[in-house]
């Protein structure tokens, strides 16, 4: 990723972030409405479930200058979502969701640079987590 890219999605998410508790919502929403069958992974209060979503993707888009710090919190991430029962194509489902969540809470703002800077932040932290994973199940 490029220092050009970081920016953007550090200033994009101070955007989001002011509407953490709607974007959350709109996020699941749009998940289980493209992909009904991970509902049932997600045990506790959807609510509560967002505001960890926000507070993840908080420390993701801050620590984007410094991935070494993040890499290790991102490999457990990782880890962790394989023993919730996450499986590697609903990375591709969470992405678009993700994508679609920046689009209606950013609205115009929400370029073809934006896209494509948040495309490459989530395959960079979904790689991370997918290779966590399976080094987990091979170990």
């Amino acid at each position: 990723m490029s220092a050009h890219q970081i920016e953007l999605v550090q200033s994009t998410f101070a955007i989001v972030e002011t509407i953490a508790d709607a974007a959350a919502e709109l996020f699941y929403n749009r998940l289980f409405e493209h992909d009904p069958s991970v509902r049932p992974l997600f045990k506790g209060d959807i609510t509560e479930q967002g505001q960890k979503l926000m507070a993840t993707l908080k420390v993701v888009v801050n620590g984007l200058t410094k991935l070494e710090a993040i890499v290790p919190a991102v490999q457990i991430l990782g880890q962790r979502h394989r023993e919730y029962g996450v499986e590697e194509h609903h990375y591709d489902t969470v992405g678009a969701a993700l994508l679609w969540t920046l689009e209606q809470g950013l609205g115009e703002a929400f370029t073809d640079e934006v896209h494509d800077a948040w495309a490459a932040t989530y395959t960079l932290i979904a790689d991370v987590m997918k290779d966590a994973a399976r080094q987990s199940v091979a170990a």
